[in-house]
């Protein structure tokens, strides 16, 4: 992966007439970014996407990758007028854009790496993985990225699943593990157990920005063996389903303490 580009922004003129489809968190988040940098913009849903986009030059399908497929068939009836067909899926690669490709439009995709949980959520400073089917279409994403204040960077399409997995790991998987500590200390009879480790998750997710691996402190740091089998025999009591995720994720705070990453089993 590239490093993030850090060139000003692109003036407005670069990032044609555009129709957001999809008014889910998503697209509501984009639009009011969008609208807040004075881009000439229609925020649509199914019903009245068709519309939108014949007054149009470019398309923005905010919608479930599930139906990107079938969004992008019917708006690909208004091209032209439309020339550039987009979506925000990090895991989809542009062959799914086809049906607008076919007919002559140039293809993009936009994927802010950031979490929604909201239809007002900030995306200034977001990194924002961009790619097009040619030179044009990728500079009308990285020019829309910049004005919605994101950082653009480029992911090879054979590589886009990889790439969407670690996104995955960082951000949904980490409410998943967050959970899961929260579910063992209520196991130990201690309640608000959510508000109580919200600060150490909060501070060690700054230490990490920080500091990368260097961030890494507590027991398996230490080398403290026994306090490690004093937690395996904790866990087995209170909450004996966590226990593989403890004894998985302790393996690799060993690894990543030794300043290695260890080959996957085969």
């Amino acid at each position: 992966m590239r490093e993030l580009e850090r060139d000003s922004s692109p003036e407005p003129t670069a990032v044609p007439s555009l129709t957001i489809v999809g008014a889910g968190r998503v697209g509501r988040s984009l639009a009011r970014a969008a609208g807040s940098a004075g881009l000439e913009l229609r925020l649509a849903g199914r019903e009245n996407a068709l519309e939108a986009c014949r007054e149009a030059e470019a398309a923005l399908l905010c919608v479930p990758d599930s139906e990107i497929g079938s969004a992008c068939e019917s708006v690909a009836a208004t091209v032209p007028p439309l020339r550039f067909v987009g979506h925000v899926s990090g895991a989809t690669g542009l062959e799914t854009l086809a049906p607008a490709s076919e007919r002559g439009a140039a293809v993009f995709s936009l994927h802010p790496l950031q979490t929604f949980p909201d239809a007002a959520t900030a995306v200034a400073g977001t990194p924002c993985a961009v790619a097009g089917s040619d030179e044009g279409a990728l500079m009308l994403a990285r020019s829309l990225a910049g004005l919605l204040g994101m950082r653009p960077f480029e992911v090879p399409e054979d590589r886009r699943d990889a790439y969407h997995a670690a996104a995955a790991m960082a951000s949904n998987l980490l409410v998943a593990l967050e959970e899961s500590a929260a579910e063992l200390l209520e196991s130990a009879g201690i309640e608000d157990a959510r508000e109580l480790l919200a600060p150490l998750v909060l501070r060690t997710a700054a230490n990490w920005a920080e500091l990368g691996p260097d961030a890494l402190t507590g027991p398996i740091a230490r080398g403290d063996a026994d306090t490690v089998d004093r937690h395996r025999e904790a866990i087995a009591e209170h909450a004996p389903q966590l226990a593989g995720l403890y004894d998985e994720l302790a393996e690799r705070a060993r690894s990543v303490h030794a300043g290695r990453v260890e080959e996957p089993s085969r």
